[in-house]
């Protein structure tokens, strides 16, 4: 690998290049929802029941950013919020049925964008694709976690 070559750099310019095919997509799939929305509504999918601050986590916004998300998929019936009985302050979100169609629509949307990046692709190399991201990903959860631990451990002595 050349020192001008960046994984990083090039990760990050492929998901912003996709997120704006998938903004333009997604307008014209009739779903009414902003793309912050759209992704909201999928990751509610992907992993339900979550609160609201580790929903913020994995989008990768600010709590108040994805309260504004979640305020207008609620008032149309696409998603609940339910108090976390471990937390009363705490709310975990869920799709309602009604969020069905809506999702059904991004869908199309998301297969459209796929399919535009890996044209031109064999299936086994798509398949080499994401196992080589998920082991990046999942290179950098396990490092996250010990620095959280690190981190963690630390106040925990330093209050002590």
């Amino acid at each position: 690998m050349t020192k001008d070559r960046s994984i990083g750099f090039l990760i990050g310019d492929v998901s912003r290049m996709m997120r704006r095919e998938f903004e333009t997509v997604l307008s014209k799939a009739g779903t009414g929802r902003t793309i912050g929305e759209a992704r909201t509504l999928a990751f509610v999918r992907r992993f339900p029941g979550l609160r609201q601050t580790a929903l913020a986590e994995r989008l990768g916004v600010e709590p108040m950013t994805l309260v504004g998300y979640l305020d207008p998929l609620e008032s149309a019936g696409l998603i609940e919020r339910r108090p976390d009985r471990s937390d009363r302050r705490a709310k975990l979100v869920f799709l309602t049925d009604a969020a069905s169609p809506v999702m059904t629509r991004i869908d199309g949307a998301i297969i459209a964008v796929r399919n535009r990046a890996l044209a031109g692709f064999a299936p086994e190399d798509v398949e080499r694709a994401y196992q080589l991201l998920e082991t990046i990903q999942g290179n950098l959860q396990a490092d996250a976690c010990a620095t959280d631990d690190a981190e963690n451990q630390n106040s925990r002595e330093s209050a002590a």
